[in-house]
Formats: C-alpha cells, sequence, structure tokens
C-alpha cells in the first residue's frame, strides 16, 4: 500500500470514528426543553389543545386542568400536526389522535403520539 492511501484509509477510519462518538443525532427539542416553561395554560382551551412549535409539543385540556403533553410529530410521515380542537390533526395526509391520549382515531397513523409529563406551577406549563 501506497504512503498515500495508508494515509487517506487512516484518516476515512479517524473521521468515522469522530462521528460515531459525538452519538450522531442532536438531542430532539423535548429534550432540551426539560425543566422549562413550554406555554402557559391561558393558551390552552379547554376541551382543546395547543401546539408549541418551538418545542415540538402539542398540550390539550381535555377536561379542566387536566394538562396532557404529547409530541407534535405525527407518527405517520413526521409532519407537524397543525390543529387541535376534539382531536389533534395532522393535515399532511389526514391522521387524527385523541387529546386525551395521543391514540390514533384516523388514519394513516398507525402509532400513537409518544406521551410526555406537565407540571402546571400558576400559569406556566413546565416540561417534566
Amino acid at each position: 500500500m501506497s504512503r498515500r492511501a495508508l494515509l487517506g484509509t487512516a484518516g476515512a477510519a479517524a473521521a468515522v470514528t469522530a462521528v460515531s462518538a459525538c452519538g450522531g443525532e442532536p438531542p430532539r427539542p423535548q429534550d432540551v426543553r426539560r425543566g422549562q416553561v413550554i406555554g402557559q395554560t391561558t393558551e390552552v382551551p379547554e376541551g382543546a389543545g395547543a401546539v408549541f412549535h418551538h418545542s415540538k409539543l402539542v398540550v390539550t385540556q381535555p377536561e379542566k386542568d387536566d394538562y396532557r403533553a404529547f409530541s407534535a410529530s405525527c407518527t405517520h410521515g413526521g409532519c407537524t400536526v397543525q390543529e387541535v380542537d376534539d382531536v389533534i390533526r395532522c393535515l399532511c395526509h389526514g391522521s387524527e389522535f385523541d387529546i386525551s391520549t395521543g391514540e390514533v382515531v384516523t388514519g394513516p397513523a398507525q402509532e400513537p403520539l409518544e406521551g410526555f409529563t406537565v407540571t402546571i406551577d400558576g400559569e406556566d406549563i413546565i416540561l417534566d
């Protein structure tokens, strides 16, 4: 093997090792926001919800003072859900999810939205 080929192979191996050592994927928006205020209770109507784009979360209030949080990424195609009324709705392909459980109500999605826990402090919604 020539000196040039040897150095090229060593450089490529070092680059692969460096990338794999960093973990590869950046943290999810929800992981970065843990312990922080993600919104206000005044933004989440009773019997519906609101999408918080900065944290990629949807927060619902199925019943008075009962707040639930779910990933805002549709489990079908990864689009961000856009509407929340009596269901969480993804307009990309028509999937709908239950505002209490995140379970699929209408496909094509087959998997529920990932759930998260929140704490209410006054009007602040804090991601646990």
